[in-house]
């Protein structure tokens, strides 16, 4: 995990994304938004690879000039979530009561739903994220419909959490 503090100026991200490309790196997760200062914006990148690897992309990125800020998040604590919607298609009452039900359990907002269709909304880590759609694959089968944003992530203030 990787987190840039880079200029806010149009091209910046298809640059540093291009770094990726230009390499063929993976990116598995890439969130950006403006930052307090608005000429400023703050990446979060996340990528698999071995450490000389991981070494390398940081270099790549370390160079480009838009760049003001590189921060390794991968042996620090941070706190870090990921946004997740899902809606469940298809469903009968019981269906419905069975995700009133879940949404309660696992503290899951039901944001929106009608006779046949239930919307949730997870911000939570991308493991609960995973364990969540995985219960729900397994419950509504070929009728779920998942729509995931990126990570983001901030240093801890007192406790270590990923």
């Amino acid at each position: 995990w990787l987190s840039l503090y880079v200029e806010n100026q149009d091209g910046v991200l298809s640059k540093i994304s291009g770094l990726f490309s230009g390499k063929s790196y993976n990116i598995d997760s890439l969130t950006v938004g403006t930052t307090e200062d608005p000429t400023i914006s703050r990446m979060t990148i996340a990528t698999v690879s071995d450490d000389e690897t991981f070494e390398q992309i940081k270099k790549q990125i370390n160079r480009s000039v838009e760049v003001i800020k590189l921060v390794d998040y991968t042996d620090r604590p941070i706190h870090m979530r990921e946004i997740l919607f899902v809606r469940v298609n298809g469903c009968s009452d019981s269906d419905i009561t069975e995700l009133f039900r879940i949404s309660n359990v696992f503290d899951v907002p039901i944001i929106d739903y009608d006779s046949t269709t239930v919307l949730l909304e997870c911000i939570q880590t991308e493991n609960w994220n995973n364990d969540l759609i995985s219960l729900l694959s397994r419950k509504f089968s070929n009728r779920i419909e998942i729509v995931r944003g990126g990570s983001v992530a901030v240093d801890a203030v007192s406790i270590s959490e990923r």
